[in-house]
């Protein structure tokens, strides 16, 4: 079993400088160690983590480790480690990490294997998820080694044209070799996973539905402090800090088209307008589709724009959003990129399978791709998180909201594996831990509190403490 993977660990004073500078900027994480640091409530727990390894990571990671948990990471995407990250957290060995800027799919996959198993061949006790890679992986194990047991039928990677689920195949198909119950005793061990995104929530959600998800899953996508914040306020600073990083185009009087306007949509076409672009929205809810009305936002089908947008950018966390058909229409030097959490909102696959088309790669995670006709698109990240592949992603202020919700869905979960308070079913965290994790951040953007009085807080009908807003309460 390898001990660490990372790309350079001559990075990692670096790392830890930035990780001093960032430590300052997630009051949430801090006061976390603060609260509970010296009662260690996770000692001993194996916590695997398979979200982007970026310093705002690592403080998380240090978080846990402070909290008294054994760790092994790995990062949720091939493009968005930051190696100084990685290369600090090892060798102050808070945690095993096997992640590297640049992976390809094969080496993206080993490492979530190595981070899923430890030493002594265990699994993890609780995942901290971002897109639910970790969570497909045993889920998948478990079912393909039944199908072994009752009929002794091997998964065969040359079934599926989807490249990564080749990768997950191989694997099960590799362990069923040296253990033919790796996966479901993994499972067996399993207490619960806090998963981060849209995506790997809508998976989650599909496995309740169906019956076959195998652990508590708390859902800390949709705590108000991470939706509202991290997916709005997050991905209006890291969108343009991208898309310049990448291509140094002035934004001022371009055409931007965002695909989609929920709240990763919503900051990110707030972000473009702020930078001058005339900003379109694309949208297949009619509620959000007035929302972007009425916030000034032209809404329109994407076939209509095509001609003439300068910049386009899917963040719907759905699949087949730009297809090449679309990009073909496009005007030369269009710069296309995702923001949603996968890989598939972007037909890359067409795009590179297209007749005659011819790749020119600019830098690390910037291609232009000619077409036939002359004309060039510019492909940031593969499709890919283009604010992680070409920037260093949201920052950590905001990441402190999100990381915090992370952190307190571990404790509840590790907290309450004994008194049946929670099914193989998925929970959200109560209100009054969503504003705790507000209130923790207060002070460190100089707001002070209005206090109710009691008669108030009797005429309104809530504790006076909190939680104020009730559950069905939209923020």
């Amino acid at each position: 079993m390898t001990d660490s993977k990372v790309k350079d660990m001559s990075l990692a004073e670096f790392g830890r400088k930035e990780l001093d500078l960032a430590e300052v900027e997630m009051p949430g994480l801090m006061n976390t160690r603060a609260e509970f640091g010296a009662k260690k409530p996770l000692q001993g727990v194996r916590i695997m983590g398979s979200l982007h390894m970026t310093i705002q990571t690592a403080v998380l990671i240090e978080t846990l480790y402070e909290l008294g948990a054994d760790i092994r990471w790995c990062s949720c995407n091939i493009f968005s480690t930051q190696d100084h990250a990685a290369a600090a957290v090892v060798a102050k060995k808070t945690s095993k990490v096997f992640a590297w800027k640049g992976e390809t799919l094969e080496e993206y996959w080993w490492c979530t294997v190595q981070a899923l198993t430890w030493p002594d061949g265990k699994g993890p006790q609780m995942i901290v998820d971002d897109g639910g890679d970790a969570t497909l992986l045993i889920h998948e194990g478990v079912k393909r080694e039944k199908e072994f047991a009752e009929s002794k039928k091997v998964p065969d990677p040359a079934s599926t044209d989807n490249e990564e689920f080749k990768c997950i195949l191989q694997i099960i198909k590799d362990s069923l070799k040296e253990d033919p119950q790796k996966w479901t005793k993994m499972a067996a061990d399993m207490v619960g996973v806090s998963e981060e995104t849209t995506t790997g929530v809508h998976r989650l959600y599909e496995m309740e539905k169906n019956g076959s998800l195998l652990f508590t899953a708390i859902n800390v996508n949709d705590s108000c402090t991470k939706s509202k914040f991290d997916n709005l306020y997050g991905c209006k600073h890291s969108l343009p800090d991208g898309i310049m990083r990448a291509t140094d185009v002035m934004l001022a009087g371009k055409t931007a088209v965002i695909c989609g306007f929920g709240d990763v949509g919503k900051g990110s076409a707030r972000a473009m307008q702020a930078a001058g672009a005339r900003t379109i929205v694309t949208e297949i809810d009619p509620i959000c589709a007035l929302q972007a009305s009425m916030e000034g936002f032209q809404v329109a089908k994407l076939e209509e724009v095509l001609s003439f947008g300068d910049i386009f950018i899917t963040t719907t966390g759905n699949k087949g959003i730009i297809m090449y058909s679309h990009m073909e229409k496009m005007k030369n030097n269009a710069i296309v990129g995702n923001i949603g959490h996968f890989d598939n909102e972007i037909d890359l696959a067409g795009l590179m399978g297209a007749k005659g088309i011819v790749r020119q790669n600019i830098k690390p995670q910037v291609d232009r791709w000619v077409k036939p006709d002359g004309k060039g698109i510019i492909m940031l990240a593969e499709g890919r998180l283009l604010n992680l592949g070409c920037a260093t992603g949201h920052p950590s202020f905001v990441m402190s909201c999100s990381f915090t919700n992370q952190a307190m869905a571990q404790l509840e979960i590790w907290a309450n594996k004994d008194t049946k308070k929670f099914d193989k079913k998925v929970y959200i965290l109560p209100k009054n831990l969503d504003e705790k994790v507000a209130r923790l951040h207060l002070s460190h953007v100089g707001v002070s509190l209005t206090e109710l009085s009691d008669e108030q807080a009797a005429y309104i009908g809530v504790p006076k403490e909190g939680p104020y807003k009730p559950e069905q309460y939209r923020y």
